[in-house]
């Protein structure tokens, strides 16, 4: 079976989480490092800047952290928000990712959706689109190893990147103008929902600028996964920090934001209900890994104490792998 197993990071704390910032950030790590030992596919960290809860505002440093210390399991990023960032200082950490992973890093690059985070830099707002379109540029342009004439330097990224840009660099979002945006840079598409209409945009863009590579990335309709002996112990033990999750971004909410994260559950029996997070015993996620092909699983997510998160990720490989197996 060719089975796709996603470990996700943000590193949001709720405000009853009885762990420290500091031990969460080691704790991930020590689960990265076990992730790659025990042969699951990818790692994955997101982005976000200003927050109340700790969120992960640093990824591609966890990302070289990762890389550093494993050996076989893929690395993303997903979303870096590239607005925010100085896209020669992002193709500089890019290269270095590439090189010390030995190709196992990806980065999706998105516009993002909260304006305090673009207040934050000093980024304007209303012209984030052009500013995403100029920043994109530039940062393909110096992956290429291109010679750039900046307002007061000359610029060329020594060693460039060894390998095609479009095989490390992608382009996320939800929206029309994302999917074009992907085509037009001829870069491959990843968007947080699994959407035809917006892969067909995708595809006509593609054709229309003679991009015969095009390909969408499939989220595979993932929901946050954690493993327990007894769900419904569980449930009641760590289903307040899922739900502290997912009102969190819900307090995040934009008009043209469409995510699977997006959760409109005001209780723990809502959230159930929804389906968006999962708490699942071995048998019933073997059975949806079979149908689905995926798992995303979310140990911390929300602040779920270390100790339960280790719980669940052990029950994973030691008794919902051998199902798989078997």
């Amino acid at each position: 079976m060719n089975l796709l197993s996603v470990l996700q990071f943000d590193l949001r704390r709720a405000p009853f989480c009885p762990d420290s910032a500091a031990d969460r950030t080691r704790a991930c790590l020590d689960m990265a490092r076990w992730a790659d030992q025990n042969g699951l596919s990818v790692i994955g960290f997101s982005e976000h800047h200003n927050t109340e809860d700790g969120f992960l505002s640093a990824p591609l440093m966890m990302a070289m952290a990762v890389a550093a210390s494993t050996r076989n399991i893929a690395i993303s990023v997903s979303a870096l928000q590239l607005p925010l960032h100085d896209p020669l200082r992002v193709a500089e950490d890019v290269v270095a990712l590439d090189d010390i992973s030995r190709g196992r890093f990806t980065l999706t690059v998105g516009l993002g959706y909260r304006q305090l985070e673009y207040q934050t830099f000093a980024v304007d707002w209303s012209t984030r689109g052009r500013v995403f379109d100029d920043k994109l540029s530039v940062l393909l342009r110096a992956l290429d190893g291109e010679v750039l004439e900046l307002d007061s330097c000359r610029f060329q990224l020594q060693p460039a990147l060894q390998k095609p840009v479009r095989s490390v660099v992608f382009v996320g979002g939800n929206s029309r103008a994302a999917a074009a945006r992907a085509a037009r840079f001829g870069l491959f598409f990843a968007p947080p929902v699994d959407d035809p209409a917006l892969a067909a945009i995708y595809k006509d863009e593609c054709t229309a600028r003679g991009f015969n590579e095009g390909y969408v990335i499939s989220p595979r309709e993932p929901c946050l996964t954690l493993i327990a002996e007894d769900p419904e112990e569980a449930w009641e033990k760590v289903g307040p920090y899922l739900l502290y999750d997912a009102q969190a971004y819900a307090r995040w909410r934009h008009p043209t934001r469409r995510a699977y994260a997006e959760s409109s559950a005001t209780t723990l029996e809502d959230l159930r209900e929804e389906g968006k997070y999962a708490i699942l015993s071995p048998a019933e996620a073997a059975e949806k890994i079979t149908r689905k092909g995926s798992i995303n699983l979310s140990p911390l997510c929300g602040g779920v104490p270390i100790d339960a998160a280790w719980e669940s990720l052990h029950l994973y490989v030691e008794r919902v792998v051998p199902l798989l197996a078997s």
